[in-house]
């Protein structure tokens, strides 16, 4: 049962993933789809969506190893899991917030 409620979970984060790798869906980046539009303009919307694709496809493997835990019953899978996710949320937050990475 788990190893479902995982794929599911992993799905969106997978459509996700592939939609911004492409350079597309920058409306699906929250903070970013409610800026005005002259704001927009100052920032590279195919660099901003392809480091969120790649963030994604991180988050995808992540819950990839916890699926990988429920199927072969091995604690350490999740805790490996589960640090990668706080890792690349901590890495995501301060590369997002520090220099100017994504202005044109």
């Amino acid at each position: 049962m788990g190893v479902f409620v995982y794929l599911i979970i992993m799905l969106p984060f997978l459509i996700f993933a592939l939609v911004l790798s492409q350079g597309k869906g920058t409306f699906l980046i929250a903070g970013f789809n409610t800026m005005s539009q002259e704001e927009k303009d100052t920032y590279d919307e195919i660099a901003l969506a392809k480091f969120m694709g790649k963030m994604m496809y991180g988050y995808c493997f992540c819950v990839l190893l916890w699926v990988l835990n429920e199927l072969f019953h091995t604690q350490w899978l999740f805790i490996v899991g589960l640090v990668l996710f706080v890792v690349l949320t901590i890495f995501l937050m301060i590369y997002m917030n520090t220099g100017n990475r994504f202005k044109k």
